[in-house]
């Protein structure tokens, strides 16, 4: 029987060996993304569950380096348009409220950026750039995962990783650091 420091190491493994699958060339790039992001005018995030999770985290850290951004689905979003990012995670690329939202991001003009396991994807085909991380989808048998772990586990901490990294990136773009992104941190707290 494992113990629970096994079974952590096993998923440091995992992650460990998800980086070095993700690809930063052309389209598919997390260096083309930041680019991008970083002259955005507003950038909107969504994702459907433990994504979406993901996303919000990514989204407050945009907030604290001064880059207006917004959560899908909150009361207070406004709308999107032309010179705005929509950035979405989606292991599977084929959420039917992430293509809805996809779509009409491009009919108002906004640019759109996945995050996702399979690029051939819905998703993928409606997007600018299309970053691809390792991982299973949900659907995906034990048989055909690469993890021990459940679902699409892999994917969602590689997604929150993934945005954490593009935080650096655009932090080095925009010359920030940790010590200028406290004064907006909430201090309502």
């Amino acid at each position: 029987m494992k113990t629970t420091a096994n079974y952590f190491d096993h998923i440091v493994e995992e992650l460990q060996q998800s980086s070095v699958a993700i690809s930063d060339a052309g389209t598919h790039s997390g260096d083309l993304l930041a680019e991008k992001l970083s002259a955005a005018a507003s950038v909107f995030v969504g994702g459907a569950g433990r994504s979406g999770l993901m996303g919000k985290a990514f989204a407050m850290r945009l907030m604290h380096m001064g880059v207006t951004s917004h959560v899908i689905g909150e009361t207070v979003t406004p709308g999107i348009g032309q010179g705005d990012w929509l950035v979405l995670g989606s292991g599977s690329g084929e959420t039917g409220s992430l293509v809805a939202m996809a779509q009409k991001a491009r009919q108002a003009g906004a640019q759109v950026a996945v995050v996702t396991i399979k690029p051939e994807s819905t998703l993928g085909q409606f997007a600018d750039v299309t970053v691809v991380l390792p991982g299973a989808t949900k659907e995906q048998h034990n048989g055909q995962r690469g993890s021990i772990q459940p679902m699409a586990t892999l994917f969602e901490q590689s997604l929150l990783l993934f945005y954490d990294a593009l935080v650096l990136k655009l932090m080095e773009l925009k010359g920030q650091n940790s010590a200028n992104m406290y004064g907006k941190h909430a201090n309502l707290e």
